[in-house]
C-alpha cells in the first residue's frame, strides 16, 4: 500500500501464527537478501523524478542503502548515466524540456544492458502525459509501477482524467487484467499499487499486502518506493517479479513498523525512513506477506 492506495485494505497486520501458512516462506528469505545486499554493495540509483518527491526518494534509497543521484539535465546523461547500476525514470511533474532526458538515458540503459523503472504518474490526464508515457514505455522499462488508474491509462492508451488528481479511482485489482496485457505487450513487469499491491509479467501474479492506510496521507511515497524497485532490481536484474514484489513489501513493512510510532502523517514519515533504515531480518521475516494469485 502506497500513497495511491484507492480501496480498503483487508490484511494490514503483521503475520500471526494463525495465518503464516498463507504466505509462501520463500518470500521473506527472498527479501531479507536483497535487502542485506543493498546494504552492502549500496548501488548507484539515477532518479529523473519530480519536484515534489525529489527528497523522499532520496532519503528512501539512502535509508535503504542505495546510493541517490538526483541528475536530470540531458547534457549529463552521456557522462553520467552509465555509472549508474539503474535508472528511476518518474513523470510527476513533467514539463517538454524533460522527456528528452528520460528517454535518452532510458535509451542509454537499454544499450548498456541495465535495468530502468517507469512510474507513469497521472498517465491518462493529459494528451501530453500520455503520450510521452507511451513513448516511454516504448523504450522498454524492466519494470512499470503505476496505480490503477495510470496502469488502465496506459494499457488503453486512453484519457481518463480522474477528479482524484494523481490519486488513483481504480483499486490494484480492478487494474489486474490491465497489467497483465500491459506487461504482456511491453515485455516489463508491470506492479500496481493499492490497498494490495499486485505485480505481474503478463502470466504469473503476485500479491504483497503490507502497509498501512495512513501512507496515502503522506505525498510521493508510491513515487519513493518505485526507486526502491529500481534499487532491488538493479541487485537481481533476471529476477525482476521478486525484485519488485519484495521491494514493495520492505517499504510497506517500514510503513508499518513507522505507524507504531507515529501521530500523523508528518510523524510517520519520518519513522517509516527510520525504520526502513534499521529493519532486521527478523522484523522482515515475520511481517512479509506476499502471495501467488
Amino acid at each position: 500500500m502506497t500513497t495511491e492506495t484507492a480501496e480498503a485494505s483487508p490484511a494490514m497486520q503483521p503475520n500471526d501464527g494463525d495465518e503464516s501458512d498463507q504466505y509462501p516462506p520463500h518470500w521473506g528469505p527472498t527479501a531479507w537478501s536483497l535487502l542485506s545486499d543493498l546494504r552492502q554493495r549500496s548501488p548507484l540509483i539515477q532518479c529523473i523524478t519530480n519536484f515534489v518527491s525529489m527528497d523522499i526518494v532520496a532519503n528512501t534509497l539512502l535509508a535503504a542503502g542505495a546510493s541517490p543521484a538526483m541528475i536530470h539535465s540531458l547534457a549529463e546523461i552521456p557522462d553520467f548515466t552509465p555509472q549508474a547500476q539503474a535508472l528511476c525514470v518518474n513523470v510527476g511533474t513533467l514539463s517538454p524540456s524533460w522527456v528528452p532526458a528520460m528517454k535518452s538515458a532510458a535509451e542509454l540503459m537499454v544499450k548498456l544492458g541495465k535495468p530502468w523503472v517507469l512510474d507513469p504518474v497521472a498517465a491518462g490526464a493529459s494528451g501530453f502525459r500520455l503520450n510521452a508515457c507511451l513513448a516511454l514505455v516504448g523504450v522498454k522499462p524492466t519494470v512499470i509501477r503505476g496505480n490503477g488508474s495510470e496502469i488502465i491509462a496506459l494499457s488503453r492508451a486512453s484519457l481518463g482524467v480522474s477528479k482524484k488528481g494523481v490519486d488513483s479511482a481504480h483499486g490494484s485489482m480492478d487494474a489486474l487484467e490491465a497489467a497483465k496485457s500491459l506487461a504482456r505487450a511491453s515485455g516489463s513487469i508491470v506492479a500496481v499499487s493499492g490497498a494490495v499491491d499486485v505485480v505481474t509479467d503478463g502470466n504469473r501474479v503476485v500479491a504483497a499486502h503490507n502497509g498501512v492506510p495512513m501512507m496515502q496521507k503522506i505525498t510521493a511515497t508510491g513515487c519513493a518506493v518505485t526507486a526502491l524497485i529500481a534499487a532491488f532490481v538493479a541487485l537481481d536484474p533476471s529476477h525482476p517479479l521478486e525484485a519488485t514484489a519484495s521491494a514493495l513489501s520492505v517499504f510497506c513493512i517500514a510503513g508499518e513498523l513507522g505507524m507504531d510510532l507515529a501521530k500523523g502523517p508528518a510523524s510517520l514519515r519520518m519513522h517509516l525512513i527510520d525504520s526502513l533504515y534499521g529493519l532486521d531480518e527478523a522484523a522482515l521475516l515475520s511481517r512479509v506477506r506476499i502471495t501467488d494469485l
